[in-house]
């Protein structure tokens, strides 16, 4: 009978199609700009692209974390959420084809000079000290050669995304096996799978930051740089998930099922994890201040100041930007009891906590060194604005039309039910209050 309550085409089915076409033409458009980038020796259409793809898999990680995370505590008030996150699993392998242009890039591409990863190229110039040298030549680069060479790298990419389908696989199979035969042994698989699947994410997903964006600037490292990608993963995950359960709920197929106590929890996590993003942020930030070493303050540097005059950039004013917009004012907006429940109040807050981390990767991403000769130290940082916003828009669009048409087709092919009616926990995840 239960069963029966619940429609297996959630979305409207017309949506599908107009996501589809979104991401054609974001992703056609991306990929003119990779074209051009290729033949120009621009790197903004590749960090554009990367930006883009960064935001929603970021998401995505998030997601799988707290299915893991869910099962591995066998939270009673979690399988009505968990099941809207385990659609979103589904756009992982969509996520890994939009990566593929900037492999193949690295591999067919990679002695042009615009390449987005210049130690893939020996020749590409950096700077040592304010001299401009070849990467061959760097002693960082030969230091960290066994590690940055194009074949592990590729390797390691394959890896990431082999883990991070392959956890999600099971996951899913386990939740929507369990919808049509309620058997135990599906929740035992998804608790086995979980306790292995976290620390093998937590090494994917932070040796993926390393490779992909903290290598962008070889010379430069961060042990803690993959505990605050994790963290904005999961802020990010939460206020998506927040958003698809108040749709649902506002579409009649969650109604009564997702509860203000579910709103409240979930609220209550993303506080957590404003706290926890902010304490890594500053700790990277500390530390490196506090050590000193040129081959890592240059980092910071080139995102607070203007290299060659000496004076405040544009980026120093989203560096505050992050300060008190990622952080200050969602503390202090979720600390209050009414904005975690009130629906329009928390939409407001978690859409504000998703433009601040599609802000948080661009100041991660984009800033970079590009070498001129003639310039005083040597190189110029990038700009705020220039055609890498533009690029990465249309990334951002087209690989989030794919990723919402891929969830969307999860929602409708009728493989599992709204919520998992035959989980053990879901009588108390229904009936969960605060």
């Amino acid at each position: 009978m239960m069963e029966d309550t619940f429609t297996k085409d959630t979305p409207q089915k017309g949506l599908s199609t107009k996501l589809l076409a979104g991401s054609i033409l974001g992703l056609g458009g991306g990929l003119v700009g990779l074209f051009q980038g290729l033949q120009t020796g621009d790197k903004a259409p590749f960090l554009g692209w990367l930006w883009g793809c960064s935001f929603w898999l970021s998401i995505a990680i998030g997601m799988l974390m707290l299915i893991m995370i869910f099962r591995v505590f066998n939270s009673k008030w979690s399988p009505v959420v968990r099941r809207q996150q385990e659609h979103a699993l589904s756009a992982f392998p969509w996520l890994a084809l939009c990566l593929l242009p900037l492999l193949l890039v690295a591999w067919f591409g990679k002695d042009q000079a615009g390449i987005l990863w210049s130690w893939i190229n020996p020749a590409s110039p950096t700077i040592e000290v304010s001299s401009i040298i070849s990467v061959e030549a760097d002693v960082l680069h030969q230091k960290k050669a066994g590690y940055l060479n194009l074949n592990f790298f590729t390797l390691r990419l394959i890896a990431y995304f082999a883990i991070f389908c392959g956890i999600s696989y099971w996951l899913r199979k386990a939740s929507f096996s369990q919808d049509k035969d309620g058997d135990p042994k599906w929740t035992h698989l998804g608790t086995k799978v979980s306790a292995i699947g976290i620390p093998a994410a937590a090494l994917a997903l932070t040796f993926g930051a390393f490779d992909m964006f903290m290598s962008l600037e070889y010379q430069w490292f961060s042990t803690m740089y993959g505990v605050w990608f994790f963290a904005s993963g999961m802020r990010a995950a939460l206020a998506v998930t927040i958003l698809i359960c108040v749709y649902l709920v506002a579409n009649g197929n969650l109604k009564g099922l997702f509860k203000q106590a579910h709103q409240y929890d979930l609220a209550c996590l993303s506080l957590t994890f404003t706290i926890f993003w902010a304490y890594v942020s500053f700790s990277q930030y500390f530390l490196i201040y506090s050590a000193n070493i040129p081959e890592e303050t240059f980092w910071f540097t080139i995102r607070e100041i203007d290299p060659n005059t000496g004076l405040r950039s544009g980026w120093f004013w989203v560096s505050m930007g992050l300060i008190f917009g990622h952080f200050f004012f969602p503390f202090l907006y979720l600390l209050f009891y009414r904005n975690k429940v009130d629906v329009p109040k928390l939409v407001f807050i978690v859409c504000w906590i998703l433009a601040f981390h599609l802000l948080d990767l661009y100041w991660n991403i984009i800033p970079g060194r590009e070498i001129v000769p003639g310039a005083f130290v040597g190189y110029e940082a990038r700009p705020v604005i220039g055609s890498h916003l533009l690029w990465g828009l249309f990334s951002l669009v087209g690989v989030g039309c794919l990723c919402a048409w891929a969830v969307i087709r999860s929602f409708q092919s009728g493989i599992a039910e709204i919520i998992p009616i035959r989980d053990p926990r879901i009588r108390e995840s229904i009936n969960h209050h605060e």
